[in-house]
């Protein structure tokens, strides 16, 4: 109820006026069924544009961290993405991960849309990073189809630190359905998982025409994390 309430009659809305989101290839997305849209992730209001060009309710796999924040702030926090249909997810590995996977595989077996951002985070710097194989996963064990989809001007709307978003107008395109049903009984295959998830985001870089890099984006922000730690231990060094 409050999804609907919020899509429709408060958030919804709002969003639609302020970002007037343009789309592409709006006969790709099927009009009932289980499906996963597999995303690029480029800004924090990517899982608010989304929802808003489409007329099905879509779920969101989003990282636990959002979802156990304390006092007012955190409660907030949590109830906004519980209302946007975000769901919490442990990114830890392991049992973690395998509940994550079923969480995703619940949404798709009640016949409803599930959003997934392949890389496993927001880019750091607008380029398409290499994909994590749980999408690859939900895609085998779920038989769904999964639709490419690309979030295009919101990383101009709003960068990763900026508290808030600038009022331009933002796009979605949606590419063709890929089917991997030729791979079905291989769920376990480490192979055919990382095969299919390159599929995907080859498909992804051909819509969002984002310069594709073939490493983890986590590495990516690993790495400047650790340089930038090395710049400030360096500046409290005392020099000789």
């Amino acid at each position: 109820m409050t999804y609907w309430l919020l899509k429709n009659f408060l958030l919804g809305p709002l969003i639609l006026t302020l970002f007037r989101p343009w789309v592409v290839g709006r006969e790709h997305v099927p009009a009932k069924g289980p499906v996963i849209f597999a995303s690029n992730h480029i800004s924090f209001i990517d899982s608010v544009i989304l929802p808003a060009v489409l007329d099905r309710r879509i779920s969101f796999l989003a990282k636990s961290d959002y979802f156990t924040g304390r006092g007012l702030k955190g409660w907030a926090t949590k109830t906004f993405f519980n209302a946007i249909g975000q769901l919490p997810i442990d990114r830890s590995g392991g049992k973690a991960s395998e509940a994550s996977l079923h969480t995703g595989l619940q949404v798709l077996a009640r016949g409803e849309q599930l959003g997934i951002y392949p890389e496993g985070t927001r880019s750091p710097d607008g380029k398409l990073y290499r994909g994590r194989t749980g999408i690859a996963r939900m895609i085998l064990e779920g038989r769904v189809t999964v639709v490419p989809v690309a979030m295009i001007g919101t990383r101009e709307v709003q960068q990763i630190g900026q508290k808030f978003p600038k009022f331009k107008r933002v796009g979605v395109v949606f590419g063709k359905p890929l089917d991997f049903s030729r791979f079905e009984g291989f769920e376990t295959d480490r192979f055919i998982l990382r095969s299919v998830t390159d599929e995907v985001m080859h498909e992804l870089a051909g819509v969002s025409r984002q310069e594709y890099v073939d490493v983890y984006a986590t590495s990516v922000k690993e790495r400047a994390s650790s340089a930038r730690e090395q710049v400030m231990k360096d500046r409290r060094t005392p020099t000789a």
